[in-house]
């Protein structure tokens, strides 16, 4: 297939039709409506807690032509990443995965002392630290300056900027192109996708490889993980509407991998076009197949999930006002973005949560967006010893609840929201 370079419109104005960030045609179906929400990564400090927070429209939609689910950019990635306040680091789990990943790869495909990786959002360094470890010459690219300067502190080359085709330009000309470009859970941030996209294929070398990992949209939908619907997730991807992309701007995916990460996500590998030295695995062709047999490529499999996540939001209320009713006290774990979007959405203050905690000391002292619940340390779960702990990062949940097994002492029980609330001994 042609690459094609044109750029269509990436945001709906007032009175102007919604246009396809990918493709450029009309949209018009509603993929869900969350409601108005604040940006789930905006932390309010305790200066402007009595001040107005911005709410935007939180509604996703499905373009009929190429089937790529999508948010309107209400706000520029600039507001949102510039200052940014997840830090990859903070779990366990996840740094763990991206020592597998630097393995499994390095295998793969030969990489070593004489290769070149890049990562794009590369974030604190949490995955290219092991490259470095490794005596890999790598190169971070991060556009939060806050996050950028905790990698370079850990050693790891970082320069500050956002991936663009200028950019990636830029970058090529100082340092040359790579043997690997990773990009992992940022395929989901960019609103212009084409641009982007094009930039990761300038990056690499002509026999280069590109690894990709982000959501699934089909464990989104089966998983009824609404939650991860966000402002600063521009679109959701099928592995459809995914290979759709990449081949608009160049590129061919010749492998593809399942992972159990962020509730079911996908890892593709990616080669320049014109490589023939990269043929399609098997495992590709079939969940390619397994997509078109489930109906993605059909627009009544993407028209029904609302009412879905309808029912999702009334158990959760009703077990929460049953605990109220009955006295209990719950406190959350975890600040998450996906978080905010599940409280904003069910309208959960204080009343039900009276606090939440989280390890990044960079959250201690703040609130959540919206919903204004306070953000304390740790330390905090144990002095108040609640009788529930509603776990927001339920894509954690089994390394919180080892984490907190100190919780069963005074008899209390964890709560998971997604995909149904699951309250657990």
């Amino acid at each position: 297939m042609e690459a094609k370079k044109e750029q269509p419109a990436a945001e709906a104005e007032s009175g102007t039709a919604r246009c396809c960030r990918l493709c450029g045609e009309e949209i018009t179906h509603s993929f869900i409506d969350l409601g108005m929400s604040p940006l789930c990564e905006s932390f309010v400090p305790e200066e402007r807690a009595n001040l107005m927070e911005p709410f935007y429209p939180l509604h996703a939609y499905v373009c009929e032509s190429c089937k790529l689910v999508q948010l309107d950019e209400y706000v520029s990635g600039v507001e949102i990443f510039d200052d940014y306040a997840y830090f990859s680091s903070f779990s366990d789990s996840w740094v763990q995965h991206a020592r597998d990943y630097v393995t499994a790869v390095s295998e793969r495909f030969a990489i070593g002392r004489g290769s070149k990786v890049f990562e794009v959002a590369s974030n604190d360094g949490y995955l290219l630290q092991h490259f470095v470890n490794d005596g890999v010459p790598v190169l971070g690219i991060e556009p939060a300056a806050n996050v950028a300067q905790a990698a370079i502190d850990k050693g790891v080359p970082t320069k500050v900027s956002y991936l663009t085709v200028d950019s990636a330009r830029e970058i090529v000309a100082e340092h040359g192109q790579a043997d690997l470009v990773a990009a992992n859970n940022v395929f989901a941030h960019v609103p212009s996708l084409n641009d982007f996209t094009e930039g990761l294929a300038i990056l690499m070398k002509p026999d280069g490889v590109l690894t990709i990992e982000v959501q699934h949209l089909w464990r989104l939908m089966e998983s009824n993980q609404f939650d991860t619907i966000y402002h600063e997730h521009f679109q959701y991807y099928s592995l459809l509407s995914a290979e759709r992309t990449l081949n608009r701007n160049g590129l061919a995916l010749f492998d593809v991998e399942e992972l159990g990460t962020h509730g079911g996500s996908l890892r593709y590998y990616a080669r320049h076009m014109d490589d023939d030295s990269k043929s399609e695995s098997q495992r590709l062709k079939v969940l390619r197949q397994r997509e078109l047999d489930y109906g993605f490529d059909d627009m009544a499999v993407y028209l029904g999930f609302e009412e879905q996540v309808r029912k999702t939001k009334r158990r959760l209320l009703s077990f929460l006002i049953e605990a109220k009713e009955e006295g209990k006290t719950i406190v959350g774990y975890g600040a998450p973005g996906k978080g905010n979007t599940l409280l904003n959405y069910c309208g959960i203050r204080q009343d039900f949560v009276d606090f939440t905690v989280d390890r990044n000391p960079y959250k201690h002292g703040r609130y959540l967006p919206g919903t204004r619940i306070p953000i304390k340390p740790p330390e905090a779960l144990a002095e108040a010893r609640p009788d529930y702990v509603l776990i927001l990062p339920w894509n954690l949940r089994d390394e919180i609840i080892a984490q907190l097994a100190y919780v069963r002492e005074w008899g209390g029980r964890f709560v998971v929201p997604i995909p149904e609330v699951a309250v657990i001994d």
